[in-house]
């Protein structure tokens, strides 16, 4: 279709050639037409042409450069015969020379169509051959300047893309070490102080228990405690090995799931009532999953608790995550919301924009309430696409 309006640009040349061949002939016939009018009317215009047909010097030179001869009185039979001629050369030149220039433009349009297909295509080397110096030939060149610019910016592009790529993987690795790092750091001040005290605690037993098998008794259930203690660690450190992402599942199964793997390997009693909350952004289910994770394995390092409750729910625009225990509770105005789960779970709910409560006392248990505001999909998309 795009080709066959291009060839219309050669038969529009070619009527506009017939039109104005046409046209002329046409024109020069009525101007005769009315010479002969006037000349039979006007004796003055009638004595006029006598002495130019009776004139040697013009008859003479007319004859020998035009092959003409004027006759003494213009004739309608010559005048329809000279106009048939005219008007049949003028077609058949109109035609030609229309067709004629109509080519040749079409072959230079076609030759910018073409690289702009090409450009299109991708193939941002192709460049547009000298097309003449009037206003095609400029497209042309302005054309294979676009098409530098283009190839220069895809280019610049292609390695930005790469050094992004690079400083993503740089990250990842910059995360994992901290990862690493963090956990390493927990094993050493947790778990391996616990596991190097149980070793003391448990050497000082062999010489106690011969001599004051009382004392040995209450050093073997502080050894339990310890090692009680020592194994909260250790579950709550693998927690945070967990795949901290959903994993193309629901965030109301990721949920499900993570609470049926804890009531498996630990002796507590977990409940929990989960809402499956639809059109949540990715983001924002990552951040509250990995705010249970955080605020889950807080639960089973500090707060001994026996019971666990977790609510996912929907209340006035906002989706809410409750995670409620009896353990033993801290002063929310202490050095707990210094420590680095609760820091970190600050920090997630800030970058939703929502708000974190901690509600605690000494011996009273906890319950942690996360409150994320759902914006409506239409404001939402207005907002990523403005």
């Amino acid at each position: 279709m795009r080709r066959q309006r291009l060839a219309s640009v050669q038969w529009q040349y070619v009527r506009f050639g017939l039109m104005l061949a046409i046209g002329t002939v046409t024109a020069t016939f009525l101007c005769f037409l009315l010479l002969h009018i006037a000349w039979a009317n006007d004796p003055e215009i009638r004595r006029l042409y006598s002495t130019l047909a009776d004139d040697p010097e013009l008859s003479r030179w007319l004859d020998n450069n035009l092959q003409i001869q004027l006759p003494a009185e213009p004739d309608w039979m010559i005048m329809l015969a000279a106009f048939a001629v005219s008007l049949a050369v003028g077609t058949v030149m109109g035609v030609i020379g229309g067709y004629i220039f109509g080519n040749l433009l079409k072959k230079r349009l076609y030759v910018l169509g073409e690289a702009t297909m090409n450009l299109s295509r991708g193939l941002l080397s192709y460049r547009v051959p000298d097309l003449g110096a009037d206003e095609i030939g400029e497209l042309g060149w302005q054309f294979n300047r676009l098409a530098s610019q283009w190839e220069d910016q895809v280019a610049s592009l292609q390695r930005l893309s790469n050094h992004n790529a690079a400083l993503a993987e740089q990250l990842k690795q910059a995360a994992v070490t901290e990862e690493r790092q963090r956990l390493a750091r927990e094993l050493h001040d947790a778990v391996s102080q616990q596991l190097f005290a149980i070793a003391m605690t448990t050497a000082a037993l062999k010489r106690l228990v011969e001599k004051n098998p009382q004392r040995a008794a209450q050093q073997i259930e502080l050894v339990e405690e310890m090692a009680a203690a020592a194994q909260a660690e250790m579950r709550a450190l693998l927690l945070h090995l967990r795949p901290a992402t959903l994993q193309n599942k629901t965030l109301k199964e990721a949920i499900v799931d993570l609470l049926e793997e804890l009531a498996r390997k630990n002796a507590l009693a977990i409940s929990w009532e989960i809402e499956d909350v639809e059109g949540l952004p990715s983001g924002i289910e990552d951040h509250l999953f990995r705010i249970l994770q955080e605020s889950l394995s807080n639960t089973l390092r500090h707060a001994r608790a026996s019971q666990i409750a977790v609510k996912l729910f929907t209340l006035q625009g906002q989706v809410r995550l409750r995670v409620t225990d009896d353990g033993v509770g801290f002063d929310p105005e202490g050095e707990k919301l210094t420590s680095y789960g609760l820091r970190s779970m600050r920090e997630r709910v800030a970058e939703l924009g929502g708000s974190l409560d901690i509600y605690s006392a000494v011996g009273k248990g906890t319950q942690i309430e996360v409150r994320i505001p759902v914006m409506p999909q239409t404001e939402r998309e207005g907002r990523e696409h403005p």
